[in-house]
């Protein structure tokens, strides 16, 4: 089965001064922003911007399925659930609506 990366979440000590640097350095879009994660849209990949005890750190696969177990679904209509793999690294499955 082939996997597409979605994501990298990273922390970062201030989102909106995190967001302006890789928006001026590296020109990628805004999908969302507030003081807690922003989403940045690059034309590979997305990245998550996250702070400390509010989102995991995490690296996300979109998927057609999450499987019996389901997931949490979010404000932009996606499904989601983390999954840790074999060292505890967070892992993020996510679909989005067609």
């Amino acid at each position: 089965r082939s996997l597409k990366i979605d994501h990298i979440a990273l922390r970062v000590d201030d989102v909106r001064e995190s967001v302006d640097w890789y928006v001026n350095e590296y020109g990628c879009a805004i999908i969302y922003c507030d003081d807690t994660w922003a989403f940045l849209e690059f034309d590979n990949i997305k990245l998550a911007l996250v702070v400390e005890d509010e989102h995991p750190y995490h690296i996300a696969f979109e998927v057609d399925d999450l499987g019996p177990l389901g997931g949490v679904l979010h404000r932009d209509g996606s499904v989601s659930r983390y999954i840790d793999d074999p060292s505890g690294n967070k892992i993020e499955l996510i679909k989005y609506k067609k």
